[in-house]
């Protein structure tokens, strides 16, 4: 019986600090407010008592404790829903939304992270039932770090190149180097753009960042990572000078405008490269065979 107790701990106890550890916050994460902060926690230490109980149970055996496993998958997938849905009532309020990509991809790392601290707490668990309480002090860092490994992902640094652009005025429309961004009809409205404004070209290293960028949701990322940071000057009911991300439509590249409340171009163009790259637009082209014949 102490030998199971102390699996089961040690599981426990892993997996909690896993969760903790994979629960960050800044501009581009969520949660950001204590009670949510509280929720995870607490639902990070039920899938962890849960990992938990699986060698255990098997061991013992009582193969009707492995079931919950099964009852915590349903419950788990739940969370993605209970995220969709806070965020989606949020974006009702926000000047420079998300977008429903951006809001799909949050909901489904919390979901993961979840599944990821059974994972944890099942291997502690069963490495110190099998080989004694000392190894947890090894297996335990070693999950840590393929916990954070499998959460990073890729950003948009990774598949883009990020320069400075010039903003200018061909008449009344705004061009970020050669591309075409909006019409600005007041010259008040124009000299305080030139005065103020800020320009980036973003362009894709390959045909599957191209494809990634060209998604209208993995814009919309981009500009809210940027203005989370710098600020905007978009009030309600007066867009005049809300950003915009247009693409070149002939090379495929982007170019992004901003007015910006702290126009710092260099930081701009670092907060664009740590923009994670979304699941749900993530461009795989050169993964199939017509991708790679086109690109021979």
């Amino acid at each position: 019986m102490e030998k199971y107790l102390i699996a089961v701990i040690a599981g426990t106890v892993s997996g909690f600090v896993d969760r903790w550890l994979m629960l960050r916050s800044d501009y581009r994460y969520y949660p950001t407010y204590p009670h949510a902060y509280l929720t995870h926690l607490a639902l990070g230490f039920i899938a962890a008592g849960l990992g938990a109980v699986a060698i255990p149970a098997l061991a013992k055996p009582d193969y009707v404790a492995v079931t919950f496993l099964v009852l915590a998958a349903q419950q788990f997938r739940d969370i993605r829903n209970m995220e969709r849905e806070t965020l989606s009532n949020l974006e009702k309020t926000k000047l420079i939304p998300r977008g429903t990509d951006y809001i799909e991809g949050i909901a489904r790392v919390f979901e993961a992270r979840n599944y990821l601290v059974i994972l944890t707490a099942l291997l502690n668990s069963a490495v110190v039932y099998s080989l004694g309480w000392q190894y947890v002090f090894l297996s335990a860092p070693l999950c840590f770090l393929l916990s954070l490994r499998l959460m990073a992902g890729s950003h948009i640094g990774d598949i883009a190149k990020i320069e400075a652009g010039q903003l200018h005025f061909d008449g009344s429309i705004l061009k970020v180097n050669d591309v075409v961004i909006k019409n600005v009809g007041l010259p008040a409205e124009r000299e305080k753009i030139l005065r103020e404004g800020m320009g980036v070209i973003i362009k894709p290293i390959d045909d599957n960042a191209r494809l990634t960028l060209d998604a209208p949701g993995q814009r919309m990322a981009i500009i809210h990572d940027a203005v989370s940071i710098l600020g905007s000057k978009v009030d309600v009911g007066e867009p005049h000078f809300a950003p915009l991300a247009r693409k070149q439509i002939d090379q495929g590249y982007l170019a992004l405008f901003m007015l910006a409340n702290e126009p710092d171009l260099e930081y701009l163009m670092e907060i664009i490269k740590r923009v994670p790259v979304l699941e749900s637009t993530r461009g795989t082209t050169l993964s199939s065979l017509y991708g790679r014949k086109a690109a021979d």
